[in-house]
């Protein structure tokens, strides 16, 4: 998959929604109903398709780590706000 580095501007709607633009859907091979993690980072907002090739990159990545705990802790998070 290559990425690019163009920029696009999107407009958010009312409820917060945003278009993203059809090169990048098929570029990111986003569908209808594809989720997307969103991330906060220092340079802003980023969306991450959760595509097959997402998951199949984190296989492995939570050996050995308290996954459970933390798991437990985002959804008392989530349930706060």
């Amino acid at each position: 998959m290559q990425v690019s580095r163009a920029s696009n501007i999107v407009t958010f709607t009312t409820k917060g929604q945003v278009v993203i633009p059809s090169k990048l859907r098929r570029e990111f091979e986003i569908k209808a109903g594809t989720r997307a993690a969103v991330i906060s980072t220092p340079e802003g907002i980023l969306l991450k398709p959760v595509t097959r090739e997402y998951i199949r990159s984190l296989r492995g990545s939570l050996k050995n780590k308290k996954v459970w705990a933390a798991f437990q802790d985002d959804r008392r998070w989530e349930r706060e706000d």
